[in-house]
């Protein structure tokens, strides 16, 4: 138990320190970078509070390590100099000067619990120091496949993006030509990779939640249908791009409208 709180007590202190200084900024955005690397944060103080780590928790701590770091350091680059963010700005205006207050448990608060309990099986398997599975070489593929739809599709549409043609145009190329959200479906592999190095046949049961919590976040709450939600407003030709492209799961576009192509 003491092992778990004090990875729950370091991701707390983080929040609190990184809301403190949203308040000064007046920005919350850096609470996205921090998903990412609060991760890596766990995953390596697992370790420090364990024994000599077999191959098995070492690569899954280095996993986590990749992910992490590449997915703050994209959000890091992307934010960089950029007004705080339409989601937090809206809440801003809403909450007016009880906005400190709100940010600290509706964001901070609420992503750090997210973040402490999502990396449950991760630090299970640390924990345990879990020996070689053969379900490892599941979650080795599934990372690796959910990397490269993640890098190659945020590559894909910053490049798009910087393109000052492209304005307010659909991104329906690379990547982008066979699911709406090429980036949002890396995710859903990487942590399902997660799960797979980590899972251990006592544990399987309850810390199959983490994947799933993720999953749901990802298709239902804060991604597919929040971003699209805002993105059918605002992109020109959005709505015939929903209609041959796939959501989430990748798949050859519907040929209904053949000038997207």
């Amino acid at each position: 138990m003491n092992y778990f709180l004090t990875n729950f007590g370091a991701v707390a202190v983080i929040a609190i320190a990184l809301w403190v200084f949203s308040l000064l900024r007046r920005n919350v955005n850096v609470v996205d970078v921090f998903w990412g690397l609060g991760f890596v944060v766990i995953a390596w103080l697992s370790l420090s509070q364990t024994g000599p780590a077999s191959m098995r928790v070492t690569c899954l701590a280095a996993m986590v390590t990749v992910w992490g770091f590449r997915l703050a350091s994209y959000l890091a680059w992307r934010n960089w100099g950029k007004p705080e963010d339409h989601r937090y700005a809206a809440m801003r205006e809403k909450h007016g000067n009880q906005f400190g207050w709100v940010s600290l448990v509706t964001v901070f608060g609420l992503q750090a619990l997210l973040m402490w309990f999502i990396s449950l099986p991760i630090q299970v398997a640390i924990g345990k120091n879990v020996a070689w599975s053969p379900l490892v070489i599941l979650g080795f593929a599934l990372w690796g496949v959910g990397i490269f739809f993640e890098a190659v599709g945020d590559l894909q549409l910053a490049r798009f993006k910087a393109d000052a043609l492209n304005r307010g145009k659909v991104m329906n190329l690379g990547l982008w030509r066979y699911t709406r959200h090429p980036n949002y479906f890396g995710d859903f592999l990487v942590w399902w990779g997660f799960y797979f190095v980590a899972v251990e046949p006592d544990s399987w049961w309850w810390t199959i939640l983490s994947p799933i919590i993720m999953s749901v976040l990802l298709i239902r709450v804060s991604g597919v249908r929040l971003l699209e939600s805002s993105l059918r407003s605002r992109v020109e030709g959005y709505e015939q791009y929903v209609k041959i492209t796939s959501a989430f799961f990748p798949r050859p576009p519907k040929h209904v409208a053949s000038e997207l192509a």
